[in-house]
């Protein structure tokens, strides 16, 4: 199912193609398979970084030009799934379903600012009133599955094709999951996250659009994904969401909104985009493989390319 929720446009696909042609001549071992990218070019008048100004249905009638290489194709999200949590626990504050508290928002920070995997696992909690633990018996183990499911029902009522085939119910783990989380993974990883790279654009576009809950929940959201190219900043932080991925690619006056995502087997990167002498984009690529998600050059040259694009397209 393509059913997308932008304009494919026939220049942006055919300069995105020439942009993957000339990152597999500079990086011959990634597979044509082992990339995916959805890009989206916003025209003025801009719909998007308004602070809310459309209502959602106005804002959804509006569908931006875009390009995308494999974009319905599902891949293990690592961090980029954080974002889907963030939206989530926005409606659960929004709707009354949970209250809030300090350690609530300093846990939704270091999620999205810090990408901690130790705050993520305590939004999730949050979020669907389970928590780790050892093995349950038959009984409690389905209801305990069926409370960490209500991420997935609440995406799925979102009524977006794209979200159809994302799964959205697993916490992020540095050395992995135990127990009761382990049983619910599946020996096979046959449960763990995924997601597209337009599922990912379709998210990321509806929070720049100020449609995610609402507008102040959205630009909360921004907030947190900004991101600061000043080198002295990024040397100051090894593991920064800048360096290796897509806001390296981008002169250090641009401004990054973004959320990355790595593992030892992928490297991602979500961003929406404001550089000098361009219109506004959004940008999501994921690659896979051990040794490109080691390869911190992969993502920068792709966003240098793009953005290279965006200035000769003058879109």
């Amino acid at each position: 199912m393509t059913s997308k929720f932008f304009q494919t446009d026939d220049i942006l696909q055919q300069k995105l193609q020439q942009v993957l042609e000339l990152t597999w001549a500079r990086f011959s071992n990634l597979a044509q398979n082992q990339i995916a990218v959805t890009w989206l070019a916003y025209e003025p008048p801009y719909i998007v970084n308004t602070g809310g100004a459309l209502s959602t249905t106005d804002f959804w009638t509006q569908q931006p030009k875009g390009a995308s290489y494999r974009g319905v194709e599902r891949v293990y999200p690592a961090s980029v799934i954080k974002l889907f949590y963030l939206v989530a626990i926005h409606e659960w504050l929004e709707r009354g379903m949970v209250q809030s508290s300090l350690e609530l928002e300093r846990a939704s920070r270091d999620m999205i600012v810090d990408s901690s995997n130790d705050a993520t696992g305590y939004v999730v909690d949050v979020l669907t009133g389970t928590n780790s633990g050892p093995e349950l018996p038959p009984g409690p183990f389905e209801t305990w599955k069926h409370q960490r499911n209500l991420i997935n029902r609440y995406l799925q009522s979102l009524k977006w094709p794209e979200l159809a085939t994302v799964n959205a119910n697993q916490k992020t783990w540095c050395d992995g999951p135990y127990g009761r989380e382990q049983a619910f993974l599946g020996e096979a990883y046959e449960n763990r996250n995924m997601l597209t790279t337009e599922a990912s654009a379709r998210l990321l576009h509806s929070i720049v659009g100020g449609v995610a809950v609402n507008g102040v929940r959205s630009q909360t959201m921004m907030n947190l994904m900004k991101r600061d190219l000043d080198p002295k900043v990024l040397a100051a932080d090894p593991e920064n969401q800048v360096t290796g991925f897509l806001g390296a690619g981008v002169p250090v006056e641009t401004k990054v909104w973004s959320k990355a995502g790595l593992t030892s087997k992928v490297r991602h990167d979500t961003a929406y985009i404001e550089a000098d002498g361009a219109h506004p984009y959004l940008l999501i690529v994921f690659t896979e493989g051990t040794e490109h998600s080691n390869n911190e050059k992969i993502l920068p040259f792709v966003s240098a390319q793009i953005l290279a694009a965006m200035h000769e397209l003058g879109v």
